[in-house]
């Protein structure tokens, strides 16, 4: 769904949070890691997923709404699109959970034979 200055806050923050999701998700991060990373509590960023009003987020939300800014919401957090071959994976389910773990850094070991695979 794109943004729109027609949209009222609290779709706005659903949205935002939304995508906030989205994005944490597509990186592999619970909300426990997001949050120890961000510097904030567990509940803060489940807050901001939901779309909760926050007093910050509000203030940024009416602010943008008065410069004209709220479409550029969309650069800011654009809208997650899965690859096709994660399209084919999910079979129209929404990813809702992270498994935790890092993804592999760096590239992987180049395997010579006699070496287990």
């Amino acid at each position: 769904m794109k943004i729109a200055s027609s949209m009222t806050d609290e779709a706005l923050f659903k949205l935002i949070g939304g995508r906030l999701a989205q994005l944490r998700l597509t990186k592999n991060l619970t909300q426990e890691q997001l949050a120890e990373q961000a510097g904030l509590g567990l509940r803060t960023v489940q807050r901001l997923e939901l779309g909760a009003a926050a007093t910050q987020l509000s203030g940024l939300v009416r602010v943008c709404r008065v410069l004209g800014l709220v479409e550029r919401f969309d650069t800011l957090i654009p809208e997650e699109v899965a690859s096709p071959m994660a399209q084919l994976k999910q079979q129209g389910r929404k990813r809702r959970r992270a498994n935790g773990k890092k993804a592999a850094e760096g590239k992987p070991k180049k395997w010579t034979w006699g070496e287990p695979a």
